[in-house]
C-alpha cells in the first residue's frame, strides 16, 4: 500500500468523479483508475462503485475515507514540525478564541510577537461548539475559551482563571434598581442570547427548568457577543455574559448586572490543544505567555 495511492483515493473520493479528480491531480484517468486498482488489490477490498454520474463510495471506502482524513491531520502536523526543527523559526500559529477572552489575548500575543517576530497567525472568534471541531481536524493550534468541567473528546484543557457570568440589562430597565431580583422574576422578559449549543446558554436553560419555569423567551439569537451587549443596552431585552465583559462594556453602553443569585455561573477559563499531537514552539509560548497573564486576568 503506498501513501500516493491513500491521497489519490481521497481526492477521488472527494470530488465523486475520477476525470474531474485527475483534473484537480495532474493525473490522466487511466493513470489515477489504475492506482485505484492498486489500492483496492492492496486492501483485498472495493472501494468505489461506478455510477452514472462518477464513483460512490462502498462502506469500506467509506471507512477508509475517514481514516485517510485523520492521517491528513497527523501528516500536517509532522511537516510543521519538521519545518520548525530544521528551519529554527516559529511558524504559523492559528488561534481560536472566545467572545469573552477575545480582550485577553493582545497582550499575551504582543508578548510572543516581541520573542518571535517572524511569527504569522490567525484568529477566529467563535464557540466552542464551532472551534473544537475545528481543532480535532487540524484547522487550529489551539482555543483559549471556556473550558467545561470534563475535556472534549481527544483534548487537553489547562484551567488558567476563573470567571463569572451574569445576567445584564439596560440600565433604564424596570429591573435595574433593585437589590435583589429571582429567576421567577424573569419569566416574562425576553432575552438576546448566544447560539443554544453554547456552555452558557445551556445553563441559563438548565437554571429555569431546575426552578419548575418555562423556558427563557429568546427574542434575539446571536454569536457575537459586543452586538448582544448594544441590543441589551438599547432595549427591555435580558442578556447572560461575562462579568468581566459586563464591565468592559457597561460605561459606553449604559448596563447594569441584575442581582440574580440562581443564575450566577462561575466557569473556568483556560486553553484547550488536542491531545496526542504536536504542539508548535510558539503556541506552547502563547500557553506560557496566558499563565503568567491569568492572575491579573482574573481581577479584570
Amino acid at each position: 500500500m503506498e501513501l500516493r495511492d491513500i491521497e489519490y483515493f481521497a481526492v477521488v473520493a472527494e470530488h465523486g468523479n475520477v476525470r474531474r479528480a485527475s483534473e484537480a491531480l495532474g493525473l490522466s484517468p487511466p493513470a489515477l483508475s489504475k492506482s485505484l486498482r492498486r489500492l483496492e488489490q492492496s486492501m483485498q477490498a472495493k472501494l468505489v462503485d461506478r455510477t452514472a454520474k462518477g464513483v460512490a463510495l462502498t462502506p469500506v471506502g467509506t471507512a477508509l475515507l475517514a481514516q485517510v482524513q485523520r492521517l491528513r491531520v497527523t501528516l500536517r502536523d509532522i511537516k510543521r514540525e519538521a519545518e520548525d526543527l530544521s528551519q529554527g523559526r516559529a511558524g504559523h500559529l492559528r488561534i481560536g478564541v472566545g467572545a469573552t477572552t477575545v480582550e485577553d489575548l493582545p497582550e499575551a500575543y504582543t508578548a510572543l510577537l516581541k520573542a518571535a517576530p517572524s511569527l504569522t497567525g490567525q484568529v477566529i472568534v467563535a464557540d466552542n461548539d464551532v472551534m473544537v471541531p475545528a481543532l480535532r481536524n487540524g484547522e487550529l493550534d489551539l482555543i483559549f475559551n471556556v473550558i467545561p468541567d470534563a475535556p472534549y473528546d481527544g483534548c487537553f484543557q489547562e484551567h488558567l482563571f476563573d470567571d463569572e457570568f451574569v445576567v445584564c440589562a439596560s440600565a433604564d430597565h424596570r429591573l435595574a434598581k433593585r437589590k435583589r431580583v429571582a429567576i421567577s422574576d424573569l419569566v416574562q422578559e425576553r432575552w438576546t442570547l448566544s447560539a443554544p449549543a453554547v456552555l452558557n446558554v445551556q445553563h441559563v436553560h438548565r437554571a429555569f427548568h431546575d426552578a419548575g419555569l418555562p423556558p427563557p423567551r429568546v427574542a434575539i439569537e446571536a454569536r457575537p457577543v459586543r452586538l448582544r451587549l448594544q441590543i441589551c443596552a438599547a432595549t427591555s431585552l435580558l442578556s447572560f455574559n461575562a462579568r468581566r465583559t459586563l464591565h468592559q462594556v457597561a460605561p459606553r453602553f449604559r448596563l447594569k448586572e441584575l442581582p440574580v443569585a440562581e443564575l450566577r455561573w462561575r466557569r473556568a477559563m483556560g486553553v484547550i490543544y488536542r491531545k496526542d499531537s504536536y504542539l508548535s514552539p510558539a503556541a506552547r509560548r502563547l500557553i506560557q505567555h496566558l499563565r503568567t497573564a491569568a492572575p491579573q486576568l482574573a481581577r479584570r
